[in-house]
C-alpha cells in the first residue's frame, strides 16, 4: 500500500514540488542580483501560457520523443519513491537522456543540434556518478531496495559522504546549472539562444519543462536517501537537507561562470574518482 502511496504522491505533487522549487530559484537569483525578480507562482503562469498556445513542432516526433523523456523521468522517480531498486531507477534515468538528446537533434536548427551535442557531453561527464552511487548504498546497505535503505537503524550519510558530495557535484550538471550550463541554461545567463530547447514551443516546451521538475524532485530525492532511516525524525531532517543542497546549487550557480567543456569533463571524473570511488573502497575494505 505504502509502494502505491508513493508512486502517486510523485507523480501528482512532483511537478508542483519542482515548479515551486524553480519559482524560488528565481526569486532567490534575481535577489543575489538585485533585482526584484518575478512571482513566486512565475512557472506555473509560464506553463498555463505554454499549454495555451497553438501546437507547433520542427517534426512529427519530437513531441513524441519529449514526451518519451517525460515518461521515463517519471517512471525512474516512481521507483525510488516507491521503494524499489535503485539500480533501475537509475538506468531508468540514463534512458531518458537519451531521449532529450534525439529530441533535441530531430531538428536541422544548428543551436539545437550544438546543444544535444554539449548534453551528449555532459551525460558523459555525471553518468559514472550516478550509476556509482546505486553501487555505494549496496555496498553500505547490502541491498538495492530502496525500502531496506530507509529502514536502516542509521542515515547513509555516517558511511558515505564522498558519494553525497559527489551527488551535489553532479547535481549542478544534471539541473543545468552554471558553471556546468553548457547544453542549456535556465536563466540564460550566457547566451540568448536556449541550445536544447530553441526550436521547443507551446505544449513541446511545457511537456520539457514538466519533464525538467520530475528531474528535479528526482535529484533531491536520492539526496533525501542519505539521511533517511528508521527513525520518523530523520524524515524533517532529509527534507531540510534538501532544501540546503538546493540553496547550495543556486548559491553556486549565480556565483560562477561557465567552464569549457573539457573542464567540465575532467571536473567530473576526478570529483568522481575522488569522492565516490574512494568512499567506494574503502567501503569495500571495511565491508
Amino acid at each position: 500500500m505504502m509502494q502505491v502511496v508513493g508512486v502517486v504522491a510523485y507523480l501528482a505533487l512532483a511537478p508542483l514540488a519542482g515548479a515551486l522549487l524553480d519559482g524560488v530559484d528565481r526569486k532567490i537569483s534575481a535577489r543575489m542580483q538585485g533585482r526584484q525578480g518575478p512571482p513566486l507562482l512565475q512557472p506555473f503562469y509560464d506553463l498555463r501560457k505554454l499549454f495555451g498556445k497553438q501546437m507547433l513542432a520542427v517534426n512529427s516526433v519530437q513531441m513524441l520523443l519529449n514526451l518519451s523523456y517525460l515518461i521515463f523521468l517519471a517512471v525512474a522517480g516512481a521507483l525510488l519513491f516507491a521503494g524499489e531498486d535503485l539500480l533501475m531507477s537509475m538506468f531508468m534515468l540514463s534512458t531518458a537522456d537519451m531521449f532529450l538528446v534525439m529530441g533535441a537533434s530531430s531538428d536541422s536548427s544548428p543551436f539545437s543540434t550544438l546543444g544535444a551535442g554539449r548534453e551528449m557531453i555532459q551525460i558523459m561527464a555525471y553518468e559514472p556518478m550516478t550509476l556509482l552511487l546505486a553501487v555505494g548504498f549496496y555496498l553500505a546497505t547490502g541491498s538495492f531496495q530502496v525500502g531496506d535503505i530507509v529502514r536502516q537503524s542509521s542515515s547513509a550519510v555516517f558511511v558515505m559522504p564522498g558519494f553525497l558530495l559527489g551527488l551535489i557535484f553532479i547535481m549542478a550538471v544534471k539541473l543545468r546549472k552554471s558553471p556546468f550550463d553548457l547544453s542549456t541554461s535556465h536563466h540564460a545567463h550566457q547566451e540568448i539562444v536556449k541550445g536544447l530547447t530553441t526550436e521547443m514551443a507551446g505544449p513541446t516546451l511545457a511537456v520539457m519543462n514538466i519533464a525538467e521538475y520530475y528531474e528535479m524532485t528526482l535529484m533531491l530525492g536520492l539526496v533525501g536517501l542519505f539521511f533517511v532511516n528508521s527513525d520518523p525524525l530523520s524524515w524533517p531532517l532529509a527534507v531540510l537537507a534538501c532544501l540546503a543542497v538546493y540553496f547550495l546549487e543556486i548559491l553556486w550557480d549565480n556565483a560562477s561562470a561557465r567552464v569549457r567543456w573539457r573542464t567540465l569533463l575532467d571536473g567530473c571524473w576526478v570529483v568522481t574518482l575522488l569522492t565516490a570511488g574512494l568512499n567506494g573502497l574503502i567501503l569495500m575494505l571495511v565491508h
